[in-house]
Formats: structure tokens, C-alpha cells, sequence
């Protein structure tokens, strides 16, 4: 019997893999889990520089096993996915998750009473918003990840920083009211100050300053946007104009494996705006983009087949022979665009056949390709 302890490189492959899949990642979130219940914590900040590093590290190195390639509208294999971002609006979520990064570590390293106050809500606002993106990108990987059982080690990672964040902002807000409660004295005759301590004493009371800055770094980052020529909905663009996740709402062109006839390569090929994909297909096994006209041809084609056999053949033979060489001739948008204009005639022909001819035209239309 073969075993793998007759190949030590295997064996030490094996416990590397478990050292980096469970054992650091999990002994970090224990330690983190551990310095938010005692009383007195042990190399909190150590252990929180170190989750924070080499977790993403880890999260990196993860997400390289995935195969990811290019954006939505990049052709890629079948075995590869697009990425999870767009690349175009990438800067607009990089942009707050570093501030939000760097806010983390100031509350982390400084103590309370050297920190203005109005400062202090700042960096909690900026540290709020960069938890906001990281569950959204918690979520926006989940259709993809979830599917294998290592996908979940991407999940520690995301719980940690929501952790540690937490900590930092409660740690931080109850040496507030330590601080002013050794100066409550002082501030007797002094009511406007009496009154922030009041204020800071209660700790449901912090929300709504949080609440009102963070308002005020969005209204900034926007207008950061607008300047940069982004546009308001950056941020959201950044998950939606992407193709295999779960807030992606673009359909990606066939994959590089696949040859289509000329119709799927000019549903695939051609500004959205033109040839209007509604759906991803399958054909033939392969993945494909499907618009209407090709819905239309394709329903027209079965029709014809069903009803004259003999002469489905020799439509199905001549379109085979001039159909696949120029499929290989639209390599542009712009052809695809003018290719899905000429055929737009005959679309209305293979239409007005259904029409006449089959009870439920439109059934049969959506009916093609379906997955």
C-alpha cells in the first residue's frame, strides 16, 4: 500500500498547507477572540498587526487559487473567472479602505486623551465605512467560494477585521469616558463641556456624531468621484460591472474554448447597447450570451427543422460552411454592432414565420438555449 509517508515532499507539502489553512489563521482568531472577552489582554496589539498583515497575506494567496483573469468583458477559459472587482472602479473602494486601514491603526496605538474628539469620530466614521466594503466584498464572493469548502477560509479573515474593529471602537470610546470622568471635576463650571462629557459618558450616544461623520466622509469621497471623473455610484460600479459573482449584473463574452456561429459571437461581441444580451445560454455545453435576435434564429431554425427536414439540412449545411468563417471575422465591437444591424431584417422574416405559423412563437423563443 502506497502512503504518503513514503514521500516526504508530499507529507511536508501536506503539513505546510495545514499550517497555512488552519493553523495560523486559526490560532490568530482564537488569540483575537480571546483579548475581547479577558479582562486584561496579552500582545493585543501584536496579535492585531500580525491578523491584519499576514491574514491578508493569506486572503491574497487564497484568492490566487481561483484563477482570476481579466474584467467581465474579457474573454477568458472556462476553468477561470473574472475578477471580483472592477478594475475601473477599483480606486473608488481602495481609496476608503485605506484611510479606514489607517484610522484602525492610530485608535489602535493611541490613547484616547491625545486624540481631539471631533478626530476621534472621524477615524471611527472612516473605520465604519471600511467594515461596510469589506462585507460587501464578503458577500459579492460568496456565490464563487462557497461551492468549495476551502472558499470559507476567506470568511476568517473577514470576521477578524470586523473584530478587531469592534474591539478598537469600543476600547477606544470607553477610555473617552474614562478620560473625562478624571476630569469631571474641572468641568463643573464649565457647561459646555460638562455637557460632552454627558454626552460621551453614554455610550449609545456616540452613534449619532459617528452616524452624522460618516455621512460627511461619503459626501467627500463622492465628491473625490465626481472629480476624478467616476461618477457617483463608483463604489457600487465596482461590484456590478463585473461578470460570476453575486452582485455582478454584466454577461461576459463566450469563453476563449468556445466557437460559436456568427449570431453567438455578435451577442457576445457588441456594445450592450445595440445588440442588447438578455441572458446567459448553453450550447453544444458551452456557456454562451444570448440576445433575441439569436433566440429568434435559432426558434425560426427548429421551426423549419420540425416542419421540412430535407430542407433544415441544407439551411443548417450553408450556414455551418459561411457561418463559422465569419464569426472568425468579427473581432470588433463595432463589427459585431453592424453584423446584429444587416441581420435585423431577416430577424423580422424568421419573426413573422413564427408568427404565422406556431400557436406560442413566443414560448418557443424563450425556450432557446436555455441553461
Amino acid at each position: 500500500m502506497n502512503s504518503i509517508f513514503n514521500h516526504p515532499e508530499i507529507l511536508i507539502g501536506y503539513l505546510i498547507m495545514i499550517l497555512i489553512v488552519a493553523v495560523i489563521p486559526g490560532g490568530l482568531t482564537i488569540r483575537n477572540i480571546m483579548n475581547c472577552i479577558v479582562k486584561k489582554p496579552k500582545f493585543e496589539k501584536g496579535f492585531a498587526v500580525l491578523t491584519v498583515i499576514i491574514g491578508g497575506i493569506f486572503y491574497l494567496l487564497l484568492l490566487a487559487f481561483y484563477q482570476i483573469e481579466g474584467d467581465w468583458y474579457e474573454p477568458i477559459y472556462p476553468d477561470q473567472l473574472h475578477n471580483p472587482l472592477s478594475s475601473e472602479y477599483f480606486p473608488a473602494l481602495m481609496l476608503p479602505v485605506m484611510i479606514g486601514t489607517v484610522g484602525y491603526f492610530v485608535l489602535l496605538f493611541t490613547k484616547a486623551d491625545s486624540i481631539p474628539p471631533l478626530v476621534s469620530v472621524y477615524l471611527i466614521a472612516n473605520l465604519i465605512l471600511l467594515n461596510v466594503i469589506q462585507i460587501a466584498l464578503a458577500v459579492q464572493m460568496y456565490k464563487v467560494v462557497s461551492t468549495q469548502w476551502i472558499g470559507y477560509l476567506f470568511y476568517v479573515y473577514h470576521f477578524n477585521v470586523l473584530l478587531l474593529s469592534t474591539r478598537v471602537i469600543v476600547k477606544h470610546m470607553k477610555e473617552q469616558v474614562a478620560y473625562y470622568k478624571t476630569r469631571e471635576d474641572q468641568m463643573c463650571d464649565r457647561p459646555g463641556v460638562k455637557l460632552m462629557y454627558i454626552w460621551a459618558s453614554r455610550m449609545s450616544g456616540y452613534a449619532f456624531p459617528i452616524l452624522l461623520m460618516l455621512f460627511f466622509v461619503v459626501a467627500l469621497l463622492e465628491i473625490f468621484f465626481v472629480l476624478a471623473g467616476q461618477g457617483l455610484d463608483a463604489p457600487v460600479k465596482a461590484f456590478t460591472d463585473t461578470a460570476d459573482w453575486t452582485f455582478s449584473q454584466q454577461i461576459p463574452p463566450p469563453p476563449l474554448e468556445y466557437e460559436g456561429h456568427y449570431l453567438c459571437t455578435v451577442a457576445a461581441g457588441g456594445h450592450g447597447k445595440v445588440v442588447k444580451p438578455i441572458r446567459l445560454g448553453r450550447r453544444r455545453g458551452a456557456v454562451i450570451v444570448v440576445n433575441r435576435q439569436l433566440c429568434v434564429a435559432n426558434a425560426f431554425e427548429e421551426a423549419v427543422a420540425e416542419r421540412f427536414p430535407t430542407l433544415h439540412r441544407k439551411i443548417r449545411h450553408a450556414y455551418d460552411t459561411y457561418g463559422y468563417p465569419l464569426s472568425n471575422l468579427i473581432t470588433t465591437r463595432g463589427r459585431a454592432d453592424a453584423v446584429y444591424i444587416l441581420m435585423k431584417p431577416l430577424e423580422w422574416v424568421f419573426l413573422l414565420y413564427l408568427y404565422l405559423t406556431d400557436a406560442r412563437p413566443e414560448e418557443r423563443i424563450s425556450r432557446q438555449y436555455k441553461m
